[in-house]
């Protein structure tokens, strides 16, 4: 016969009355567990009475939480969100484990009030006891369910930077870090990119060799060992993944070495084949922002002359010829050069980082007749940049405020700001012998307000480019400039960062298998 609600309160309160006594009426308390089998009255008084006396009967302590389990799992989401709610009562002792453990798990709920209360109960029991429950939502992150798993490393990536320094001690931050290195030898491209958000606000890693032992998490997953295959666009987008993730750990004492190393060796030789599952990505503009700003973290490189050299040749790629002309004098070309004003930038500013370490490859490693040819391309390219910011200025003359946000105009800034970057970068390398010394913020970088750009843009104008462009033989002296399509990328200030590698889970970035879902334990 099930259990009425009179008998409920009746039960309820010889516990209330037996203060001392509580251990001596064990009938009582069996009473009110088995509420869990009435209707919906008596399913929510037992919701809330099963934890208030549950530390009294440690010998009934398996049954309670499983009758406060099945209240979690009612088809009436009111009980459910009642018994969730009381759930944080039963998390002491050795229950916090699975108490964590089975709230991990109700995280795949689909009713948002629900799955907040879930978020509020994990929170409660994290401030008792961090390191139990951080133990239950690991269980669920190694074994359980996809969605469980998906759902429990965004609960973490979210929650555990809110939690204070008494909760988050040395202990349970090395806990974290221990049982995340596991998590990390099977996952998904998201969840590599949640899980480095977790550990890289862990405190104990904010020392340098802290951030050592970050970025070798990230070589472990970028597969540096290998060659890169640029037609499978997974291996690609791997790849980007976790140089963006590493990128924000590089410093003067932690080196970005091997990553640039990688990519002179194994990226720009095959930056025209590179694929990306991304749409609408410029996938080879990408490549060249990441290089260049990892390039001033770079270390001693065993290989620096071969990979300045991959540097230069991919740099005269992209800095056309002069156009020929015909025997009268004039401009005979049918289709004017186009310039690439983003992918220089990028290119020149690894080459004038990496030629610091050595400053006399263009002198002494670079054949006459090539340097030669550098000097010319450098020089059209120069006067480009004239043409090119002359235009920006006038068009961005007495622009303020509120007439400097407009998308036309936004795109007009980051394109004078990159000419200027790459301006200051080639007067260095026009002089004798070439330097290295000058300072640019890469044009993407939230550096400086709008207006702030634009006005040091002017200041910094076409007169000091004047300056230092040598005399051009004759023949080239004499061209007729028309003003290039130049390229440059509307988007260029941000980085798209992404998640959901295809393929094999095998170590690694891959797709987890499905399960079905079982009840919860």
């Amino acid at each position: 016969m099930a259990v009425t609600i009179e008998e409920l309160y009746r039960n309820y309160g010889i516990l209330a009355d037996a203060k001392d006594n509580l251990s001596q009426h064990k009938d009582a308390y069996q009473v009110i567990l088995d509420g869990v089998k009435g209707g919906p009255k008596e399913k929510r008084l037992a919701a809330q009475f099963i934890p208030k006396f549950f530390s009294s009967f440690p010998e009934l302590a398996d049954a309670a939480i499983n009758a406060q389990l099945d209240l979690c799992e009612d088809e009436d989401v009111s009980i459910r969100r009642q018994a969730i709610k009381e759930l944080p009562r039963f998390a002491t002792g050795e229950n916090i484990l699975r108490v964590a453990d089975i709230l991990t798990q109700l995280l795949q709920t689909e009713d948002t009030a629900e799955f907040n209360q879930v978020n509020t109960a994990l929170v409660s029991i994290f401030k008792s006891d961090a390191k139990g429950t951080l133990g239950g939502l690991f269980s669920q992150i190694l074994q359980g369910e996809d969605v469980v798993r998906e759902r429990a490393i965004k609960f973490l990536s979210l929650k555990i930077k809110t939690l204070p320094e008494d909760v988050m001690t040395k202990e349970v931050e090395d806990f974290v870090f221990a049982e995340t290195k596991k998590v990390l030898e099977d996952v998904t491209g998201e969840e590599f990119v949640l899980l480095m958000r977790v550990v890289s606000g862990l405190r104990i890693l904010q020392t340098v060799s802290g951030r050592q032992q970050l970025v070798e998490l990230v070589v472990e997953q970028a597969f540096l060992e290998q060659a890169l295959n640029p037609a499978d666009p997974d291996t690609v987008d791997r790849l980007l993944q976790c140089t963006r993730q590493a990128l924000p750990l590089f410093s003067k004492n932690v080196h970005s070495t091997r990553f640039v190393t990688y990519f002179c060796e194994h990226v720009l030789p095959n930056l025209s084949k590179l694929t990306t599952p991304v749409a609408d990505l410029d996938i080879q503009l990408e490549v060249l922002k990441l290089l260049a700003e990892m390039s001033p973290y770079c270390g001693d490189m065993e290989k620096l002359e071969s990979n300045l050299n991959m540097l230069f040749t991919k740099l005269v790629e992209y800095m056309p010829l002069p156009p020929d002309e015909a025997e009268n004098g004039e401009n005979a070309v049918s289709e004017e050069p186009k310039l690439q004003f983003s992918y220089v930038e990028c290119l020149l500013f690894g080459f004038h980082q990496l030629g610091k370490k050595l400053p006399d490859f263009l002198l002494d490693k670079v054949e006459a007749e090539q340097l030669k040819d550098f000097k010319i391309r450098l020089q059209y390219f120069a006067r480009g940049l004239q043409v090119y910011i002359r235009q920006l200025r006038v068009a961005l003359q007495g622009k303020t405020g509120d007439s400097l946000k407009t998308d036309e105009n936004k795109i007009k800034v980051v394109a004078l700001k990159i000419t200027n970057n790459i301006n200051v970068l080639i007067k260095d390398l026009f002089h004798n012998p070439p330097s290295y010394k000058s300072t640019v913020t890469l044009s993407w970088k939230p550096v400086q307000k709008m207006e702030a750009a634009a006005a040091a843009a002017y200041s910094d104008g076409v007169s000091t480019i004047k300056k230092q462009l040598p005399v051009l033989p004759r023949r080239d002296a004499r061209q007729i400039y028309n003003p290039p399509s130049g390229k440059y990328s509307a988007t260029i200030g941000t980085y798209e960062t992404r998640g959901g590698f295809r393929g094999g889970r095998g170590r690694g970035f891959g797709t987890r298998g499905n399960r079905s879902r079982g009840r919860i334990y």
